[in-house]
């Protein structure tokens, strides 16, 4: 058994599903169930005794021990995270809690646990803490992507929230000899992405005859990773990884904002044509972010030649099954469009075109 945190988050998501769609070993899945947690993305386990799922707080170090106690898992992998980066510029604080204090109580909790084991058991435990390529800080154009090496510069509370979970696992490792895997990744997009990161905010804002905000020039990189593929690596490194090692997850797309707008608006034209025009008179620059970081790339060769994985989705492949996937769903769309979503993105993002 292995216990996940954040399971009904984005990421967290498809990995249990991706898991149990591949796994008997079964899956506890601790999450708080915050704005962008949703159980309606597992509604396919909601019958499977394969998938415990526990509505808690990482934070709650009572709740973490009580169930790495009962339920033994080999390993645990930590997706539980705030995540997004504005909403960290106008309230950092929920970032520090999450991504800092609480890794630090589940560092504390699998050390305890980790003590406790003996033998083989005690051997094979992973704790494997689920990062980004933000804690990198921003690349200049024509600079080499960020390796395992590059030195950490984050540059917004998010990034340095996380960027101070990544050292106190590391820590953990070299201090206590807590068996950690690291792994940061690109951008990740693809089903069950919570609409206010900028792929299914563009398709659900296109859909709804929204203006589609594009920050600043639009010339922004990044590097896109599809979901899935993350999923897989993940699976990879928590089999073959390092003790202590960092493994950086990317998909070898580097792509402006701009570009990704203008690809889905295309795409949409194919697959939903808008009677009105093409979506991509959509289109609305608005001011930049604050501290906007201008360019991430990740080398992703590590992963390749020490584990044999790399992304099996190229940007192309991957963008269509992610656009078709919202065409596909909107009852999943239309009921995460309500509360705190409403709240947060009708406020700072949508305007009626």
């Amino acid at each position: 058994m292995i216990l996940v945190t954040g399971g009904a988050g984005f990421i967290g998501a498809n990995f249990v599903l991706e898991w149990l769609s591949q796994s008997d070993e079964a899956i506890v899945n601790l999450d708080i169930l915050s704005y962008a947690g949703n159980l309606e993305s597992l509604g396919t386990l909601m019958q499977d005794e394969r998938h415990v799922f526990v509505q808690g707080d990482i934070c709650d170090s009572a709740l973490v021990t009580r169930l790495v106690g009962r339920y033994q898992p080999r390993a645990i992998i930590n997706f539980a995270a705030e995540s997004h980066v504005d909403r960290s510029i106008h309230g950092p604080e929920d970032f520090i809690q999450t991504n800092i204090v609480g890794t630090f109580r589940l560092l504390e909790a699998a050390r305890s646990y980790w003590n406790g084991l003996n033998g083989r058991k005690k051997q094979d435990f992973r704790f494997l803490h689920v990062s980004t390529d933000e804690v990198y800080g921003s690349l200049g154009k024509g600079e080499p992507p960020f390796d395992e090496a590059h030195r950490y510069e984050p540059n917004s509370p998010y990034s340095a929230s996380k960027a101070s979970s990544d050292h106190l696992v590391r820590v953990y490792h070299h201090t206590y000899g807590l068996p950690v895997l690291t792994t940061n990744c690109s951008n990740n997009y693809g089903p069950y992405q919570f609409p206010e990161k900028l792929i299914p905010l563009i398709i659900v804002n296109a859909l709804a005859e929204k203006l589609l905000p594009v920050y600043g020039d639009g010339q922004q990189v990044r590097d896109w990773l599809y979901v899935e593929d993350h999923c897989s690596a993940i699976r990879r490194v928590l089999e073959a990884g390092r003790p202590g090692q960092i493994y950086n997850i990317g998909g070898w797309n580097e792509k402006p904002n701009l570009d990704i707008v203008h690809t889905i608006c295309g795409l949409l034209d194919t697959l939903r044509p808008r009677p009105a025009g093409p979506y991509g008179d959509l289109i609305h620059f608005v001011t930049d972010r604050p501290g906007h970081d201008r360019r991430y790339a990740i080398d992703a060769r590590k992963i390749e030649q020490e584990l044999g994985w790399k992304p099996a989705e190229t940007f192309e492949t991957g963008i269509r099954r992610t656009v078709q996937w919202y065409l596909d769903n909107p009852g999943w769309v239309g009921n995460v469009q309500s509360g705190a979503y409403r709240t947060w993105v009708e406020k700072n993002y949508s305007r009626r075109a």
